[in-house]
């Protein structure tokens, strides 16, 4: 398949960010007895990892896995129905959101506890290996590689010869505190290296482009029978109204971010005017009519779907 200016590939990432702006204003009005951590900004990475997994291969999420699971899943009513906890919902109302994993589509297990899935992912490797499977890839955080976990599992991955992806997302906060206030310096590069393990930093949220590097590095991860570890950087998009602000009228907070305009579904979504957007980085391969086009026709199609139209 050629991935290169493919609109189904845009219209993956549009439907993921329409996906969960429906959830966001549905969780703002109080519908949800279950806690949801948004991903909007990371859908690239997601749209990347759906579009480079084999048949074999299998994802292991963290407790923000929204993005993931919407990729695979390709529909977002079964996983609207689990968070509202019905019984038609994707696990039956039994995972709710954190721990959310769909094995028909081949994401094996989701923890909400922080790294928890990394030791899990590495024995599943394991296994994968002996019965002559594919690829693991597990999604952690930047505040999971300060878990013991996160070195141990490393340490077996490569002592095992494991072909597996870590794909660390990495938006710089801890909540409502900057990385850097709270930490010294993760050099994860380093970190691999000193393991003999592979290692890749993206950045742009290109999403074109990261679905060619994810191909590279999943053949990398199986030619060398070997951990990689993906640290992938991007802003996490959102922001709740506060205070009236003198000068703007409206003030928003956004613990990831920084100030951003008021979240509202529009035929073309945008949060922020942010280069690491990856709706906005849509803009270097399409015309802003044709992405409005599209982005309206998504949107009527997520709306029908969980009967909203």
């Amino acid at each position: 398949m050629e991935y290169k200016s493919n609109i189904n590939i845009a219209k993956e990432v549009l439907r993921l960010r329409h996906s969960q702006m429906i959830v966001n204003e549905k969780y703002k009005s109080g519908l949800f007895k279950v806690p949801i951590h948004l991903a909007l900004g990371h859908e690239a990475i997601a749209v990347a990892v759906d579009s480079v997994m084999e048949a074999n291969d299998k994802l292991v999420c963290s407790h923000r896995n929204i993005h993931y699971n919407l990729a695979r899943a390709k529909v977002l009513k079964p996983i609207l129905d689990e968070y509202l906890l019905k019984k038609e919902g994707l696990a039956g109302a039994e995972l709710g959101s954190m721990n959310l994993a769909n094995a028909s589509k081949n994401i094996i297990y989701t923890s909400s506890i922080l790294g928890n899935n990394l030791p899990v992912a590495a024995g599943l490797a394991l296994a994968e290996k002996v019965k002559g499977g594919g690829v693991v890839m597990v999604e952690t955080g930047d505040g999971a590689i300060e878990e013991g976990s996160f070195y141990e599992s490393m340490l077996f991955m490569k002592s095992h010869a494991l072909p597996v992806l870590v794909i660390v997302e990495n938006n710089g906060w801890s909540l409502a505190t900057e990385i850097s206030e709270r930490r010294a310096e993760i050099n994860l590069s380093k970190f691999a290296e000193s393991l003999g393990a592979g290692f890749e930093k993206l950045s742009g949220n290109d999403v074109y482009k990261y679905i060619e590097r994810m191909k590279e590095l999943r053949e990398r991860a199986l030619k060398d029978s070997s951990p990689v570890v993906i640290e992938v950087m991007f802003e996490t998009l959102g922001g709740w109204y506060v205070e009236k602000d003198d000068k703007t009228g409206e003030r928003y907070i956004n613990y990831h971010s920084g100030p951003s305009p008021k979240i509202e579904i529009k035929e073309l979504p945008e949060i922020a005017h942010s280069a690491s957007d990856p709706v906005f980085v849509l803009r270097e391969y399409f015309k802003e009519d044709i992405l409005g086009s599209i982005a309206k026709e998504i949107l009527k199609t997520v709306k029908e779907e969980i009967n909203e139209a």
